[in-house]
């Protein structure tokens, strides 16, 4: 019988998407590789790629369609000998409509379980590796009893074909482990937790009111998620210290002079990237991040920064930044965060990271708490830089640029003395900026 095309899952947290828009139609020829559809995950919108060749034979789920759960299938591929007549009961292209989303939704709960696991289009070997076989060799061997693992593949890169299978003598096929069940997610755990009152409940309360109802998208959902997994999960403790900011604005000041004329403009943000990944090295016991039942240290320093746009934030993490000069993490945060903006970016530029920043002082806050995103050890929380009387070393009343910072820890992974020598080696290297040149 014809195969099945399910809803990928293109990323570690995607449960479900919306089929932005289809890149082929109904009977064309693809190969392996062939851009199939444009989906919207929780974060970003991303393009996904035949896996085996074939003719589309139906569109399952229609262009536009929202919450469409990963494994569902959306759209049907023949093989050679196969055609439109071999599609039995599939059903009707899902509407456009809102109510496309809930009709996929509560269809795929009606299946039973077991019809919701990811199609056996790579089946493994006893060794744990992956076999590659394409969907007409796999029925066959189902149907002969075959297992795929005893058969040598004549295909390219040892692919099994439709020939393996059919010369090939009836064998018991392994029977697969019982799957236990999986635990849920923190995450999922934490949504599906009661937070405050039902929703009829709250639009009971203000029924004699004008409001507007604003329905979550993907990523509100994960947004809300994570920062409720965060705060219940994590036990935060908050550092907070005042950094005097005028040697870096001067300092600034000067290379944004002598970098004009290649366009370069440095902004402070980019001092405070450079100066936080220079003290995750000088202090690489902070550089570390939970890992449920151990901690796990990274080397380098790869830096997430929070980036706002409509709808959420992005945390695009700069790798290496202790490496990379000003200019550099200047020139790579900029397209970053437009790429993030118009949510281009791939789940491996804003997944990872031991730490973040997140920088509202633009907004004229002088100071917040920032809520760690896990499994981050910790997150760093900067405030505007605020004109204010300051007593020097010597005891003398002056002016100073201040910025407040807060650095917003996880117990687990960094205890306080070791979180104050960290904000310590931030503040040293943002007050003293040419130390981050040396």
């Amino acid at each position: 019988m014809p195969t099945e095309i399910l809803m990928p899952a293109l990323s570690p947290t995607m449960e479900e998407g919306t089929l932005a828009k289809w890149l082929v139609k109904e009977g064309d020829t693809v190969s392996s590789g062939d851009l199939l559809a444009e989906i919207e995950t929780d974060k970003a919108t991303m393009e996904f790629e035949a896996v085996d060749e074939g003719v589309i034979g139906k569109i399952l789920i229609a262009e536009g369609s929202e919450g469409v759960k990963v494994n569902t299938p959306i759209a049907v591929l023949l093989e050679e000998g196969e055609s439109a007549d071999d599609i039995a009961d599939a059903p009707a292209p899902a509407a456009s409509s809102p109510t496309s989303a809930e009709a996929v939704s509560q269809e795929t709960e009606e299946v039973p379980a077991t019809s919701a696991a990811p199609a056996p289009a790579a089946p493994a070997a006893a060794d744990g590796s992956r076999i590659f076989a394409s969907p007409l060799a796999r029925r066959i061997a189902a149907q002969k009893g075959l297992d795929l693992a005893g058969i040598k593949g004549s295909g390219p890169h040892g692919r099994i074909v439709k020939a393996d299978v059919e010369g090939a003598s009836a064998a018991p096929a392994a029977s697969a482990p019982k799957a236990e069940a999986a635990a849920p997610a923190p995450a999922a755990a934490a949504a599906a937790a009661p937070a405050g009152p039902s929703t009829d409940a709250v639009i009971k309360m203000y029924a004699d009111r004008e409001t507007e109802e604003v329905k979550l998208d993907g990523m509100r959902k994960t947004i809300a998620a994570r920062l409720t997994e965060a705060k219940q999960t994590i036990p935060h403790f908050y550092l907070r210290r005042d950094i005097q900011l005028d040697a870096l604005l001067k300092f600034r000041g000067e290379l944004n002079g002598q970098l004009a004329d290649k366009g370069v403009k440095l902004s402070v943000n980019d001092f405070i990237i450079k100066a936080c990944a220079l003290a995750l090295q000088a202090v690489p016991e902070a550089n570390a991040v939970w890992a449920s039942d151990r901690i796990i240290k990274l080397k380098p320093s790869d830096v997430a920064v929070a980036v706002a746009i409509e709808g959420g934030l992005f945390t695009p993490v700069l790798r290496d930044a202790h490496q990379k000069s000003l200019s550099a993490l200047s020139a790579e945060m900029k397209d970053l965060a437009t790429r993030a903006r118009d949510r281009k970016l791939a789940p491996h530029e804003y997944q990872g990271g031991s730490f973040a920043i997140s920088n509202l002082g633009m907004f004229g806050i002088d100071n917040f708490d920032a809520v760690i995103n896990p499994p981050h050890g910790s997150i760093l929380a900067v405030g505007a830089g605020v004109k204010k009387p300051v007593v020097g070393k010597d005891g003398e009343l002056s002016v100073a640029t201040v910025m407040s910072v807060t650095l917003s820890v996880d117990h687990r992974v960094i205890d306080g003395a070791l979180g104050a020598e960290f904000l310590k080696a931030i503040a040293e290297n943002i007050e003293s900026p040419l130390l981050m040149l040396a």
